[in-house]
């Protein structure tokens, strides 16, 4: 069975969507708070020739969602699926980002819930990829179950990552 790489997803709190080229000026509302990447390793993602490259990256990923928070209907964030290895049973979750009221766990947690049982549907791995000095990122790794397994570069002279890691059979999914 093929990956689907985007669904849509509803959770307790958050509904995650194919993102959407109209989505632009809305997420970038979101993203266009300094606080949001002041631990990043790109810190000026919140200027707008800066997002809108990121944003692009996105729409052409194909994997890209738009974060919706059920209550409100707004987008409060964002996150993909990338680099799908059927070989390897394995998938990135990544280019998270939320809106900073959104911070402290419950709603980072919901999100990922959803796209971890969704990728556990197709693969026994999933994998996160964070800055190395963003310690707030790796901490909320660990708070959803992620193992830190080394560092790696997406591509020769590319940046390093810290790598974490959570597997089908360690996964800690509440329904």
């Amino acid at each position: 069975m093929r990956f689907e790489l985007q669904p849509t997803l509803t959770g307790t709190l958050l509904e995650l969507r194919p993102l959407r080229e109209g989505d632009f000026d809305e997420l970038y509302a979101v993203a266009s708070d300094p606080g949001i990447w002041e631990l990043h390793p790109e810190p000026d993602r919140y200027k707008e020739d800066v997002f809108k490259a990121f944003f692009r990256g996105a729409m052409d990923s194909g994997g890209a969602f738009a974060v919706i928070d059920r209550k409100t209907g707004r987008i409060v964030g964002s996150s993909r699926y990338y680099g799908y290895d059927e070989e390897r049973s394995e998938i990135e979750i990544g280019w998270t980002f939320l809106a900073t009221a959104y911070w402290g766990g419950v709603y980072n947690r919901d999100m990922k819930q959803l796209m971890l049982r969704h990728a556990f549907r197709f693969v026994d791995s999933v994998v996160f990829m964070v800055g190395p000095q963003n310690w707030r990122s790796q901490r909320a790794m660990e708070k959803i179950g992620g193992v830190r397994t080394g560092t790696m570069r997406r591509e020769p002279g590319g940046r390093e990552n810290v790598v974490f890691q959570i597997t089908k059979s360690h996964a800690h999914l509440s329904d």
